[in-house]
């Protein structure tokens, strides 16, 4: 969840525009939640800009990187 607590009612992909699927206010498979405040030194100071990507869409822009994003396992999920 984003924001607090508060529930999630609808969850789509800013890439590929798929709704993912939600019930009772949890989202029932992975997504990406990316947000960025802008600040100085940027073309966008003073903004905030969130998106959410699906996995398969987190999958093709990491896939993208000219270096691999830092994975570990963890133990417990929360």
């Amino acid at each position: 969840m984003r924001e607090g607590k508060e529930k999630q009612e609808k969850i789509i992909c800013n890439r590929c525009g798929k709704e993912l699927n939600v019930k009772d206010g949890i989202a029932r498979e992975g997504f990406f939640h990316g947000e960025i405040c802008w600040g100085y030194f940027s073309k966008k100071d003073g903004e905030k800009h969130s998106f959410d990507l699906c996995e398969d869409c987190y999958d093709k822009l990491v896939g993208s990187f000219a270096l691999d994003v830092t994975v570990e396992e963890k133990t417990e999920l929360l």
